[in-house]
């Protein structure tokens, strides 16, 4: 009987495995670009940049289109390109001076080695979860702290804060601490993990989008807080209710450690 079960497990984790192999065969193909030092910097960027645009669009064409505006947390807020350009400016200036560097240096002690085969399917996902579990843990502990030091925001955080209405391109508005503070977070989680080099590439894909979705400004109703039930996750209007009151919900994608420090808020509370 235990053989059985045995064999059954193998089978269902040997069909994880091949439903992801075509994907990853693929990937490797492209092998040589996959192991340059220049991908991670390629990769962020491209990822980051082509999550916001659909967002810029938006912004734009709200002012043809006034029903979009439904959507929008803030609906008279467009953000203007003097605002738009310098939050790209900084981006592109961060990872090319301070980023690249640090990749370049990470790939020359260790290159990374891509294993022939893909990971299951189940595994995949039970390790995207685990990192944001983690990642949110780690990014509200720093996030508070640098709330409630003075010296710690001043010198570090509050670029990030000098738009109060926020949009996507000011999702990566910070300083190079800060930067550097949640890529070490990213990189600690799938190391710990031991995760497949495809698993740490989707957790940075959807770690990426789901921190533009929180600052994008447009609550839809196919937006991640809305389908995740139970209230277990903040989205949209949870952080832009940090950008607007400064003092509650630090967490950057899930309510439990707002819930457990007394830090969170909701749209229907008022500010006191």
């Amino acid at each position: 009987m235990s053989c059985h079960n045995c064999s059954d497990a193998q089978v269902l984790c040997s069909s994880g495995q091949l439903f992801l192999q075509p994907l990853w065969d693929h990937l490797r193909s492209w092998e040589a670009l996959l192991q340059s030092p220049f991908f991670p910097v390629i990769f962020s960027i491209t990822t980051y940049v082509g999550f916001c645009l659909p967002f810029v669009v938006l912004d734009i064409l709200c002012s043809w289109v006034p029903a979009l505006r439904r959507y929008k947390i803030h609906p008279d807020f467009s953000p203007s390109a003097r605002q738009l350009l310098p939050c790209l400016g900084q981006t592109l200036y961060q990872h090319v001076m301070f980023v690249f560097p640090v990749t370049l240096l990470h790939w020359a002690r260790s290159p990374a080695l891509l294993p022939h085969e893909a990971p299951e399917l189940l595994l995949l996902l039970h390790h995207i979860l685990f990192c944001l579990l983690l990642f949110d843990m780690e990014f509200f502990v720093w996030h508070l702290l640098h709330h409630k030091v003075p010296w710690l925001y001043r010198t570090f955080h509050k670029v990030h804060h000098q738009n109060s209405s926020s949009f996507a391109l000011a999702t990566q508005y910070m300083s190079v601490w800060e930067l550097f503070s949640l890529g070490f977070f990213d990189m600690m989680n799938v190391t710990l993990l031991g995760c497949h080099p495809l698993t740490t590439l989707t957790f940075h894909v959807v770690n990426i989008w789901l921190s533009v979705e929180d600052h994008s400004g447009y609550n839809f109703p196919w937006s991640t807080h809305r389908l995740v039930p139970f209230g277990w996750y903040g989205g949209v209007v949870h952080h832009d209710l940090h950008h607007s009151h400064f003092n509650c919900n630090f967490a950057p994608y899930f309510t439990h450690w707002d819930k457990i420090l007394g830090t969170l808020r909701t749209a229907s509370v008022p500010a006191r």
